[in-house]
């Protein structure tokens, strides 16, 4: 009994010390969009902590750095410093059963805010900026607050993981199983898979979401729609083993992702990010509407992209 005690307790602490946090709320203040109301959850006994069941909004970043010899064989290339790759407002509606998926493109010229560093001082603002600076130079921070900026949506959570973590993750879970809708030949990404339905380890599944050059038009915005494709089949793939209810996977899969995973600091606890799941328990993949934020081509870059207005002003709206 001791040792099952003993051995629970240091799965535990190994998983909660795996989590890394940006305490995000501190360094933004209250110069922020308004939180959504929610209206609090009865319980039937004053000791139980009931799970969430309002709307949420979580800015989920997919990182392309290089740092660490596994992000360096999964990213190839000799880029430094590190950009978000993929970025995705998640958006869960009230009840926790259905949500939003909105991509924001990574070639989108923005107004980029003058934001707080870590060291002291702050950014400078920046017009006409490529939405993934704002990452590199200012962090999870100034990420946030660039969104914000541009959406008028309080980001009440922030996930971000990087190339191994995304890799690790879907090995954990089997795999995932995706249906593509053409060939797709990429150097870059050293992917080359024919039309239709793939199951795909870790390794592949990561190369489909940064794939770009071998579909469409080789832009970013191709690419999206692979990463959106893999979303749902991430979602398909928990919900098929049971993640909540096998401890055995659970622990695997926990441990994959909370040693690649930062967070705010309000799911810098393994409780906190179990409490997340469980309360999306609920949510599957005939429930998640996948979308991009509307853009047009840039007038003074056609490798850059704007956003389409009123259309993209209309879409946050509808997520406050």
């Amino acid at each position: 009994m001791t040792l099952g005690v003993a051995g629970a307790g240091w799965v535990y602490w190994h998983l909660n010390d795996n989590i890394k946090s940006v305490d995000i709320n501190s360094a933004l203040g209250d110069d922020r969009p308004a939180k959504a109301v929610t209206t609090p959850t009865a319980t039937a006994s004053a000791s139980a902590s009931p799970l969430p069941t309002g709307s949420v909004n979580i800015l989920v970043l997919g990182s392309d750095s290089r740092s660490g010899k596994e992000n360096q064989e999964l990213g190839g290339g000799d880029s430094s410093g590190a950009r978000s790759d993929t970025a995705m407002v998640v958006h869960v509606d009230a009840g926790r059963t259905s949500a939003t998926v909105v991509s924001i493109p990574r070639d989108t010229l923005v107004t980029r805010p003058s934001c707080p560093l870590s060291s002291g001082g702050s950014t400078s603002a920046a017009y006409g900026a490529m939405f993934n600076s704002a990452y590199s130079v200012g962090g999870a921070v100034c990420a946030v607050k660039t969104v914000e900026s541009i959406t008028g949506v309080r980001m009440d959570h922030y996930l971000e993981i990087d190339f191994s973590g995304f890799a690790k993750l879907v090995d954990a879970l089997g795999g995932v199983t995706v249906t593509t809708d053409q060939d797709i030949d990429d150097d870059d990404s050293h992917l080359h898979l024919k039309k239709g339905t793939h199951h795909l380890d870790g390794t592949t599944a990561l190369a489909l979401a940064r794939t770009r050059h071998g579909i469409g038009d080789g832009s970013d915005l191709g690419r999206i729609g692979l990463q959106q494709k893999l979303v749902k089949a991430l979602l398909d793939q928990m919900a098929s083993i049971s993640l909540l209810t096998n401890p055995a996977k659970l622990y695997e899969v926990a441990d994959a992702v909370t040693s690649s995973l930062t967070t705010d600091t309000g799911l810098d606890s393994l409780s906190e990010l179990m409490r997340l799941g469980q309360s999306l328990k609920g949510l599957t993949s005939d429930h998640l509407k996948t979308v991009m934020m509307p853009v047009v081509t840039a007038p003074s870059d056609p490798n850059r992209v704007v956003a389409d207005e009123p259309e993209a002003s209309d879409l946050w709206k509808s997520l406050r």
